[in-house]
């Protein structure tokens, strides 16, 4: 999964890449070229005296010097610009990605998961692909030309390199095999620690309120022990490998220099060239190391890789048609033909032989008890899902054969949870329509019964909203979001219990207000209260996915028993029927 993710998204950067190879190729060069040089001055200047060949050489090693030091630093630069960009492009594609997901995707994956995918995982990733370019690629060319250099020093100390390389490869191959699988769990610990995290934050009202601090305490300290004994254990291997290789890297330079000084005095070798040898020997055994380093995070970054493909193979359950329709040959018009919707593995369906239509200019209500299905129902006009069975028809077309774009202009959602996002009350209405003066703004939050309380805000629009609105009650970041709704002016609205945070005076003037609005749009609510929908001119019974009842209010109290006894768990206690 890793050399797939690599290959797909580095191939952009071939260029920059090819460039990094060859200043790394010359930087190294240069680094092999400079214990040579160093030689010659030791034997051939020092030990003779020669001060002018001193100076000679001595100004070749400052030019080659001068030439590693800028092949390095550009090879540094482009290969941080290919890692970066890498890292850009793959956070670019898991986010189109996710946007793509239907809910039933995101669920499958959590919320949190996806956070740190998006996020962690790439940067594990990105790291390799920096380290690659600045360690990974001088790594072969150093280890190869440094036994080429030194064998051409001296063939009778080989076998020490041998030895060396042996004992050094079988150490860290040891450590890196036991160090995967920590990893593979390390990252598991770190959504574990998100989940928990988003799931405090989010729900920390209710934490207060039931006087719950110490359990979930305990709760985040337990996730939070788990990831911290993972690291010790991943961070004991990792703290095993440095001690190993350095360990046989001054074994070796101890070695070199007995053995080397034994030559030495048998006249087989010269001082210059033991220097070199043992500089040579240095040298391949810090570019293993340097290989050593990257076998560390190579475990990690395949961890990480092979999640962020699960990502980016995961094909939405919501497709976009391949030939899409754009013309429609009505407006306005929502119709389910014998509609039914089973989650993967449910042995019961959510929604079963659903039919109905939503006609311009009258509301449509649903209505049920909770666990009924009438959210997922709402869910399919849109396509946040798309029904197992049967037909979603917008304007006489279905949904899975609509252009997106069409379908999506064409609806105003006000789903169940009122969502705001982080930026100005302003910014928030334009999302329904990017265009809207100040004045359409006003508008529709006087339609949505929002503007008494905007305008008493010093900012006025301008007015902050902090992330999911929390700085608003849920009355008023319910108001907001329909007010977003309105902004848009669309054919459809869809309400899905938009109304249940609102008192009953407000809910009766806002829906009044509604009406002059919605006069050729189609309107589909879905409600808990029946003073809510009292005046709709179809209300829709579910009772376990199936419709038990479809008529007006006076219709269904005549023949209708589940609606019924819903509108008798609502009247107030004593009143007469």
């Amino acid at each position: 999964m890793l050399v797939r993710l690599l290959r797909t998204y580095l191939v952009a950067y071939r260029p920059l890449l090819a460039a990094v190879v060859g200043l790394q190729l010359v930087g190294t060069l240069a680094a092999l070229y400079l214990p040579s040089l160093n030689a010659d001055i030791i034997d051939n200047g020092v030990a003779q005296g020669d001060t002018h060949y001193i100076l000679r050489v001595g100004m070749v090693m400052l030019a080659v010097s001068l030439v590693q030091i800028v092949a390095s630093i550009a090879a540094v630069y482009f290969g941080a610009r290919s890692a970066m960009g890498f890292g850009r492009d793959v956070r670019a594609s898991v986010f189109h990605r996710v946007g793509l997901f239907s809910s039933r995707e995101v669920t499958d994956f959590g919320a949190p998961s996806l956070i740190t995918r998006s996020t962690n995982d790439v940067q594990q990733v990105q790291m390799l692909v920096l380290l690659t370019c600045t360690l990974m690629v001088s790594a072969p060319i150093m280890c190869v030309g440094g036994i080429i250099m030194a064998l051409r020093e001296d063939v009778g100390l080989s076998w020490l390199i041998v030895l060396s390389v042996t004992v050094l490869v079988a150490a860290v191959g040891t450590i890196v095999s036991k160090m995967i699988p920590a990893f593979r769990q390390m990252q598991k610990k770190i959504d574990e620690v998100n989940r928990v995290l988003r799931e405090q934050i989010s729900g920390i009202r209710v934490v207060r309120a039931f006087v719950r601090e110490p359990v979930e305490q305990r709760r985040f300290g337990t996730a939070n022990k788990d990831l911290s004994d993972t690291a010790l254990r991943t961070g004991r291997l990792l703290a095993f490998m440095f001690p190993s290789v350095m360990i046989v890297l001054n074994v070796s330079s101890v070695a070199v220099l007995w053995f080397g000084g034994h030559r030495i005095d048998a006249g087989e070798m010269q001082v210059g060239a033991l220097t070199a040898f043992l500089s040579y020997l240095m040298q391949i055994l810090m570019s293993i190391m340097m290989a050593t380093f990257m076998l560390v995070m190579v475990p990690r970054a395949a961890v990480c890789a092979e999640r962020l493909t699960e990502v980016l193979d995961t094909e939405p359950s919501v497709v976009p048609p391949t030939a899409p329709v754009r013309e429609r040959s009505l407006r306005a018009t929502v119709e389910l033909r014998g509609v039914s919707f089973s989650y993967p593995g449910a042995d019961v369906p959510v929604l079963c032989d659903v039919s109905f239509t939503a006609r311009p200019g009258e509301m449509t209500a649903i209505i049920g008890s909770t666990g009924s299905g009438k959210t997922t129902l709402l869910s399919l006009v849109p396509r946040l899902v798309d029904a197992t069975a049967g037909s979603v028809l917008v304007d006489g077309v279905d949904v899975r054969e609509l252009d997106p774009d069409v379908l999506h202009h064409a609806i105003g959602l006000v789903p169940q949870t009122s969502y705001l996002f982080t930026g100005t009350i302003a910014s928030n209405l334009r999302y329904g329509d990017a265009d809207a003066t100040d004045g359409d703004l006003w508008a529709a939050l006087r339609v949505a019964q929002a503007d008494d309380f905007v305008s008493a805000l010093a900012e006025g629009l301008e007015a902050p909203v902090a992330q999911g609105g929390t700085n608003f009650s849920g009355g008023q970041r319910q108001r907001l979001a329909i007010a977003r709704a309105v902004v848009r002016r669309p054919e459809i609205y869809l309400f899905d219990d938009a109304f249940s945070a609102l008192d009953l005076a407000t809910d009766a003037r806002l829906r009044i207000a509604l009406r002059p609005i919605t006069r050729e749009a189609a309107v589909v609510v879905v409600a808990q209260r029946v003073s809510t929908i009292i005046d709709a001119e179809q209300i829709v019974v579910l009772e376990d996915g199936e419709v038990v009842g479809r008529g007006r209010h006076d219709e269904l109290l005549d023949t209708c028993p589940t609606y019924v006894e819903i509108v008798e768990s609502q009247r107030p206690a004593g009143a007469v029927a």
